[in-house]
Formats: structure tokens, sequence, C-alpha cells
């Protein structure tokens, strides 16, 4: 299975949803750097299960156990870093009946294509959102390190179903967004008003044994301009293969996005202004990206995410060892929307890839 990423910081997350553990192993993270472990921790906390109605009912804790890659002082010491997850909480036992009965929009019909009927599916095993978890680590830690470089990656709920937040400013957005959504919310959005339609959409699918989707915006501030390359090394191909790792994800675009395409080149050019001593754009239609290649502007970028495949409404689907149509209803325990508890992993993953980026030769 292909679960490794980077070029410069390589990461390779291993384990399965009901295993003893998950796990990630890391070379190339910053030697001497100390992370800060109560911060880390309270990072993990926020992508953790069993917190709210609309997280799934599993409670894990998510500590981190470092196993390696740290010195006595907590100081990374620029070998191999080595970080594991136990899980505490599985119920196997919920997907017995569906060892051969694959649930529509997960992995399972493809996984046993390609790997066989003994590949694990129990929560879904390799291909189970919990294998964010690990990722999350390392992204923590990424996280603090780039703060030391003046560079800060924030992500908040753009909107789920038909429920939008305010949208980032793509020229502006900046620490006064950071401290709204790291100090003063517990629900990632800038508009309260919104989040709690939000929470009330989510519940309202919950109790008619449904799932709903959204869509997380992601923004980095302070990047130099001139970091990534063209073509196939682009920013947005590094970032898109990492945010592409997370479970649901479906789709991305940077900047203005797809609304480029009805628009006009006088419409869609950013212009460039100057102060006199530093060179910027008047909008940042691109997202802060041309050409593969950081502007200086804020980095924008937007991604929908699937509703959760694992419902409990009755579906239609195939039982592969009679090969007859078969009905199946989920049990276990599922988030209504996976979208929430996504948005500090897209932070992570995101601090993957510009410190990868940052680190290039």
């Amino acid at each position: 299975m292909s679960t490794t990423y980077g070029k410069n910081i390589k990461i390779t997350v291993y384990g399965g949803s009901h295993d003893e553990h998950i796990g990630i192993i890391a070379t190339g993270l910053p030697k001497g750097f100390v992370p800060n472990m109560n911060e880390l921790n309270a990072f993990m906390k926020r992508r953790a299960p069993g917190q709210a109605s609309f997280s799934t009912q599993r409670k894990e804790t998510d500590q981190p156990i470092f196993l390696s890659g740290l010195d006595e002082n907590g100081a990374l010491t620029g070998e191999e870093f080595h970080a594991i997850i136990q899980n505490t909480n599985q119920r196997s036992s919920d997907y017995n009946a569906l060892q051969f009965i694959p649930r529509p929009s997960h992995a399972d019909f493809t996984a046993r294509m390609k790997y066989g009927e003994n590949v694990d599916l129990r929560g879904g095993g390799h291909f189970s959102g919990r294998l964010t978890a690990p990722l999350c680590i390392v992204g923590g830690i990424c996280l603090q390190y780039l703060r030391t470089l003046n560079i800060n990656v924030m992500a908040h709920l753009y909107s789920i179903g038909n429920v939008h937040d305010f949208p980032f400013d793509p020229v502006r957005v900046g620490e006064k967004e950071l401290d709204i959504l790291t100090k003063e919310r517990d629900f990632p959005v800038l508009d309260i008003n919104a989040g709690e339609q939000m929470k009330q959409l989510i519940e309202s699918v919950r109790l008619e044994g449904d799932s709903i989707g959204g869509i997380i915006e992601c923004a980095a501030i302070g990047l130099k301009a001139g970091l990534g390359e063209h073509m196939f090394d682009g920013i947005e191909n590094r970032i898109s293969s990492a945010i592409f790792g997370i479970p649901a994800v479906k789709g991305i675009e940077f900047g203005n996005g797809f609304e480029c395409a009805s628009l006009c080149g006088s419409q869609n050019n950013d212009a460039f202004i100057t102060d006199g001593t530093s060179i910027t754009t008047r909008t940042n239609n691109c997202g802060g990206i041309l050409g593969g290649m950081t502007t200086g502007m804020p980095l924008v970028f937007r991604a929908a995410m699937k509703p959760t495949p694992s419902i409990y409404k009755e579906q239609d689907s195939v039982d592969m060892v009679s090969m007859h149509p078969a009905k199946l209803s989920i049990r276990g325990r599922h988030d209504p929307c996976v979208v929430v508890r996504a948005v500090p992993v897209f932070e992570a993953v995101t601090a993957i890839a510009l410190c990868d980026i940052i680190l290039d030769k």
C-alpha cells in the first residue's frame, strides 16, 4: 500500500482502525527543534473522536507515544522519528456481518479487488479516517516549527451542506482570523451564527440516520515569494497530494478555483502593486500561487469532503460470495459529518507539505 509522502520530510503512516495501535515514521524533521508537548496534545484533542454529538462516539485519547526521534530534552534528533497511538476502544464485532458485503461509497469493494478477501476492513482498516490521527502528530510539530519562521496555517468550515461560514479575505486574511479560530472558538468557524446552524444541520441528519458533507477552507500566511517549482512539482501539486491523503476528500481548488472559468482575463488577473519597497497584488484570485510558486500573498485553498459513507439508513449492496443483491444497515459508531474533525487534519497535512517545500534545495 502506498502510505509514504514527501521529498525532504518523508512520512509513512501504518496500521488499521482496529489494530492494537497506529503509527507514523518520519525522516527529515528539523534537528534540534523542541516541540511543545502541551500544545501538541491540545492540537491532537481537536481531532480526537467522542467529544460531541456531531462526531463518532468511539472514545480515544489519541495520546502520542514517542518511540524514537526525540532526545532526553525533547528535541528532535534528526534521526528517524517514530510515534504511535494506542487504539483502546474498538468494537470489531460491529463489522462481522459486513465481511463480504461492501459498504456503498467505502473502499471495501476496491480494496478486496486489489488485495483479496483477507484485507482487514474492520472500521475501515487502513482506509479509515482513524489514520489521520498519526498525521496530526507530525503535522502538529510542523505547525509549531513554521511559526518559528513567522508562517501560520489556519483552517475553518467554509460550509456544511448549504450553510456557509464567512470566507477568508484572500488579500487580508491574517492574525485576526488566526486568533478567532485558535483562541475564541471551540467550533471552527468565523461566524458564530453559521456555526450554530451547522451544528443543527448535522444533528438533524444524525437523527435521520444519515450524514452530510462540506468544504474546508485553509490559508497559510507569512510565506515568502518564490517557494516551489513549476509543472509537476508545484505548490498546488504537493499540497493536493497531501490533502488527498485525507479520506473523503473529493476535490480541491486554489484561489477562486473553478469560478475563474467563467471570468475574463481582465476580471481574473491580479494586478501588481508596490509600496516602493515590496511588490504585492491588489487582488488574490490566484490564491497566492503563480506557476506553481508562491507570490508572497496568502496561500488560500478549499477542499470538498463527501458525506460519511457509513449511515444507518438501509442501502443496496451485493453479497460478494453468493453474488446476490443484499440490503445492509450499517451499525457501529460513525461521524454524521467527518468535515468538523478534519479541520485540524487539513492544518496538519498542509504544514507537512509546506515544511517539505521550504526544505527544498
